[in-house]
C-alpha cells in the first residue's frame, strides 16, 4: 500500500471513529463526560460538558441503601464551554454510588458504568489500614485530521496512538488517576485563543476510550507546556491566565493556587498517602534569560510546599510535578536547569527530616526511576511515566541520567501504579510502570521503614 493510501486508510478511520464515539454524545446532549473529580468521605465532584447550552443536574445513590439522591439543576453556558462540575454533597464514607447526568430533563444512557466509591474513616480504626492504588501518567496526545503535522509532502503525521491504553487503566480499577502534565496537546491554532483552548480541550477530552476511565474514578491533574501554552513555555507566556481558566473549567480539582497566588498547585490525600500537585509552568523563568531569579516553582509555592510537607502526618508524602525533578540530564526542561532551586528543596526535605517524600513526574515520553543518595538519610526517588499516548521516546536507554535506577528506563507507551499495603506501620510503597497491554515492565518496594 502506497504513502497517500496509507492516509487516506488512517483519515478515514479516524473520521469513523470519531463519528461513532460522538453519535451517542449527540443524541443525549452530551459531548464529554462525565468524568469523576475530586472525591473525599463527604463530597465528590462530578464533571459534564454538553454540545449546548443545557439544564443539567445529577442523582446519584448508594448501592445498598438505594436512596436517591440529586444535585439541584444548573445550566451550561456556552461561554464556559458547556463545562460545569456539580458537588454530591450528600456522600457518606466508604460507600459505592451509582450516578446518571440527566439532561434538559432526560437521563443519558451511557454503555459504561458511571460509579464511584468514597474514601472510607481508617484513622482511629486499629491497625488494618485499606490497601489503594493510584494510577499516573502523562503526555495524551489525541490526533485531529487536518489539525496533525505534515511531512514534506502534505502528508499529515499522527503524533498519538494507542488510546487503548486507557481502557487498560480502568480495568485496573485505582483509586485515583492522576495526570501529570500534557494532558493535551494546544496546536498552533489553539493557544492564542480561549475558544481555542476550549476546542483543544473539548477534542480531548472526547475520547472514546478514556470515557470509561474519567467516569469511575477521580482524577486530579497538574499541566505542563502542552496544555498551558506552547512548546517551552514559561511565566512569559502571555496567555497564561486564560489557559489557567480553561483549565479550571475542565479539571475538577480540590483547590487552585497557594497563599493567593494563581496556579494549579493542590493536596489530596488518599488513606495514608498525601499528594502535593505542583505548578511547574506559571511561575517559571525563561530558560534563556540570564540575569534575574532562575526558578521553575517560585518562592512562594517552595515556601507552600515545605510548610505542607511539614504539617502532613502521611506515611508517605508523594510530590507530583511536570518536570523531572533528580535527573542530572540537561533535558531542557528539568530542574537540572535549575540545579540552585532543585538542591535548595532537597536541602529542604533533608534539615527538615520529612519521611516518606517520593517524586512522581513525567514530560519525556519515557518512564524511568530516578534515585539520588543523601548522606546520613534515605535516598529520594523519582518515578516518571510518559508518555500515554504521544510519541514514544525509544532512545532513553543511550540518554544520560546518573541518577538513574539501571533496567528502569522504558520507551513504549506507559502509565505508572503506587500501590499502598500492609498493616499500620509496616505500610509498603509498591512502584511500578506498566505497558498499554496491562503488562508490568518492572516494580520496585519501598517498605516505609526504608523512607525514614
Amino acid at each position: 500500500m502506497g504513502n497517500i493510501q496509507k492516509n487516506v486508510v488512517w483519515l478515514v478511520a479516524l473520521v469513523l471513529h470519531t463519528l461513532s464515539a460522538s453519535c451517542l454524545f449527540a443524541q443525549s446532549g452530551l459531548r464529554a463526560g462525565p468524568m469523576v473529580g475530586h472525591t473525599d468521605m463527604r463530597s465528590a465532584s462530578i464533571w459534564v460538558q454538553t454540545w449546548d447550552e443545557a439544564e443539567v443536574r445529577i442523582t446519584y445513590r448508594n448501592n445498598v441503601a438505594g436512596k436517591r439522591l440529586s444535585t439541584p439543576t444548573r445550566r451550561t453556558r456556552a461561554e464556559d464551554g458547556n463545562c460545569i462540575t456539580f458537588v454530591l454533597d450528600s456522600v457518606e464514607p466508604n460507600n459505592k454510588y451509582e450516578y446518571h447526568v440527566i439532561v434538559n430533563g432526560n437521563a443519558v444512557a451511557l454503555d459504561f458504568p458511571t460509579t464511584f466509591t468514597s474514601r472510607p474513616i481508617w484513622k482511629w480504626r486499629g491497625n488494618n489500614l485499606p490497601p489503594f492504588t493510584i494510577a499516573f501518567g502523562s503526555c495524551n496526545y489525541v490526533n485531529e485530521a487536518g489539525y496533525e503535522r505534515q511531512d514534506s509532502s502534505g502528508k499529515e503525521l499522527g503524533y498519538g496512538s494507542e488510546p487503548e491504553i486507557f481502557t487498560t487503566i480502568a480495568s485496573i480499577k485505582p483509586d485515583a488517576m492522576i495526570w501529570t502534565g500534557d494532558n493535551t496537546y494546544l496546536r498552533e491554532p489553539d493557544w492564542n485563543s480561549r475558544s481555542g483552548i476550549i476546542k483543544r480541550y473539548s477534542h480531548t477530552r472526547a475520547l472514546a476510550e478514556s470515557r470509561a476511565l474519567f467516569a469511575t474514578t477521580p482524577n486530579y491533574a497538574t499541566w505542563d507546556d502542552h496544555d498551558f501554552g506552547p512548546n517551552d513555555s514559561d511565566r512569559g507566556w502571555w496567555g497564561k491566565n486564560v489557559a489557567l481558566d480553561v483549565f479550571r473549567l475542565f479539571w475538577p480539582n480540590p483547590s487552585y493556587g497557594v497563599m493567593d497566588m494563581p496556579g494549579v498547585t493542590t493536596s489530596f490525600e488518599c488513606i495514608d498517602a498525601q499528594f502535593f500537585l505542583l505548578d511547574a509552568r506559571y511561575y517559571r523563568s525563561s530558560n534563556d534569560r540570564t540575569d534575574g531569579d532562575h526558578t521553575i516553582l517560585g518562592e512562594q509555592q517552595i515556601q507552600w510546599l515545605i510548610d505542607a510537607l511539614a504539617s502532613s502526618t502521611a506515611t508517605f508524602k508523594i510530590i507530583v510535578v511536570g518536570s523531572q525533578f533528580l535527573t542530572d540530564n540537561l533535558r531542557k526542561e528539568c530542574f537540572s536547569r535549575m540545579p540552585e532551586e532543585r538542591k535548595r528543596i532537597v536541602d529542604l526535605i533533608t534539615t527538615n527530616k520529612f519521611t516518606g517524600v517520593c517524586f512522581v513526574s513525567g514530560d519525556i515520553h519515557a518512564a524511568e526511576l530516578s534515585k539520588l543518595d543523601r548522606p546520613g538519610t534515605y535516598p529520594l526517588y523519582e518515578v516518571t511515566s510518559s508518555a500515554l499516548t504521544a510519541g514514544s521516546n525509544k532512545d532513553i536507554a543511550k540518554q544520560s541520567n546518573t541518577y538513574r535506577v539501571a533496567g528502569t528506563e522504558y520507551g513504549g507507551h506507559n502509565f505508572g501504579l503506587l500501590r499502598v499495603t500492609g498493616k499500620k506501620g509496616e505500610r509498603v510503597l509498591t512502584i511500578s510502570i506498566v505497558n498499554k497491554d496491562g503488562q508490568e515492565i518492572w516494580n520496585r518496594q519501598f517498605p516505609e521503614s526504608t523512607l525514614r
